[in-house]
This record gives structure tokens, C-alpha cells and sequence, in this order.
């Protein structure tokens, strides 16, 4: 069994067995960063669904007015002037079959993944590359269309994806410590809006059922719901 650090419990004992409002928690974050890089700042939401039921899946998409603050590569798959529209857009890399080709061969250094339409029926036969990393382009993401300069603009400045795990829980990053208290806030009031707007109409009972914030090195704040849930109403 694994045994906590020196450093962590000294950390935790400033953490107490309680709620915290929206506003302690993100003030809170700076003094249980200890780490010597700027730590992401983690989100877990447990839900009151069943997964398991296709109509309780809950998943969206949200641009963090903030962004991450993690660099993000990403890919186009495009043909002619969209090639040069993405290239423009600031696309990491763009190609079509020869792209498909180089991915078949094992390289996967990038993060998100965009294609047009016309270019599907070949970035299909990576499904199984991809699909597993959480790289498919997807259209109910966005990730398919022929507005390619939207798409990478969005990934590039802060656009994530979240998704309720088998267990009923969505992990997202909403930023580093170094962003602060109040941009921290915003971004995790971005997110916790599209979550709430995502319930399903089958879910009953308590929807949210838990949130916890934590750094990368760091022990979980427990949120208070009921005050989240106001913000709103």
C-alpha cells in the first residue's frame, strides 16, 4: 500500500473535512499547490446517471474563456483550399492520405484531430488508432466539418471535451494554478453551466451529486453542490 508523503499530508492538514463555497475553494487552490511546476487544476463532477444507458449519457463541449494553458497540437485532414485555410487557422499539421498513412505507421504526436467530410472515409480506417486515444474527429463535437478555421481556433485557445465516465463521473482540467482564483472560477463556471445544461431529460433524483476540485499534486476540495446549483437557476 502506497503511503502519502511528507509534503502531501502537511498540504492536506490545510484542506478541512468539509464544504467549501465556490470563492474559498479557487482561494484555496494557490496554498495547496506545492509543486515545483504550475500544476493543472483538476475538476471531478460525480452525476446522478447510469451511463450505461445510452439516454443518460452525458458529454459536451465548452471553450474555456481561459483556455487550459496547455499548448495543443492538432491535426487537419483536408484537401485544397481547405488544406490552406487550416494551414492559415494555425493547424499544426494538415495533409489527407499521406497523413493517414504516417498515423498507420505509428505517429501520434498531437493532441486533437479535425477533418472535413470528404476526407471521413479515409480517417475512418484509423478508427481503431484513434477512436481508443479519444482522437476521432467527431462531427456531434465538431471535430467534422468544413469549417476548418473555426475548429482549430476553438481547440487551440481553451475548446475541451468532456464525457461521463463508466462510473458516472466527468474528470475535466479547467486550467493551472497560475491563472488565479478568478479566472480559475470562470473557467469552472463555463464548464459546470454546460454540464447542468446536459442533463438528461430520463435522469431523476439528484443530478449532481459531488464536485471536487485538486491540483496535480494535490488533495481534493469537496464544493459545495446545492450552492453551485443555485449559480444556476
Amino acid at each position: 500500500m502506497a503511503v502519502a508523503g511528507k509534503r502531501y499530508m502537511a498540504v492536506k492538514k490545510k484542506v478541512e473535512e468539509r464544504t467549501y463555497s465556490v470563492d474559498e475553494a479557487f482561494q484555496l487552490i494557490k496554498d495547496i499547490a506545492t509543486a515545483k511546476f504550475d500544476e493543472t487544476v483538476e475538476l471531478a463532477v460525480r452525476l446522478g446517471v447510469d451511463p450505461r444507458h445510452p439516454e443518460e449519457m452525458v458529454r459536451g463541449v465548452v471553450i474555456l474563456p481561459h483556455g487550459t494553458g496547455k499548448k495543443v497540437r492538432v491535426v487537419v485532414f483536408a484537401k485544397g483550399e481547405k488544406e490552406i485555410e487550416a494551414k492559415e487557422a494555425g493547424a499544426d499539421y494538415v495533409g489527407a492520405e499521406d497523413l493517414v498513412e504516417r498515423i498507420k505507421k505509428g505517429w501520434l504526436d498531437f493532441d486533437k484531430a479535425v477533418a472535413t467530410p470528404d476526407m471521413m472515409s479515409a480517417v475512418g480506417k484509423l478508427g481503431k488508432i484513434l477512436g481508443p486515444r479519444g482522437l476521432m474527429p467527431n462531427p456531434k463535437l465538431g471535430t467534422v466539418t468544413f469549417d476548418v478555421a473555426k475548429a482549430v481556433k476553438e481547440l487551440k485557445s481553451g475548446r475541451i471535451e468532456y464525457k461521463v465516465d463508466k462510473t458516472g463521473i466527468v474528470h475535466v482540467p479547467i486550467g493551472k494554478v497560475s491563472f488565479g482564483a478568478e479566472k480559475l472560477k470562470e473557467n469552472f463556471l463555463a464548464i459546470m453551466e454546460s454540464i447542468i445544461k446536459a442533463k438528461p431529460p430520463s435522469s431523476k433524483g439528484t443530478y449532481l451529486k459531488s464536485l471536487h476540485i485538486s491540483t496535480t499534486m494535490g488533495p481534493s476540495i469537496k464544493l459545495d453542490t446545492v450552492e453551485v446549483r443555485n449559480l444556476f437557476k
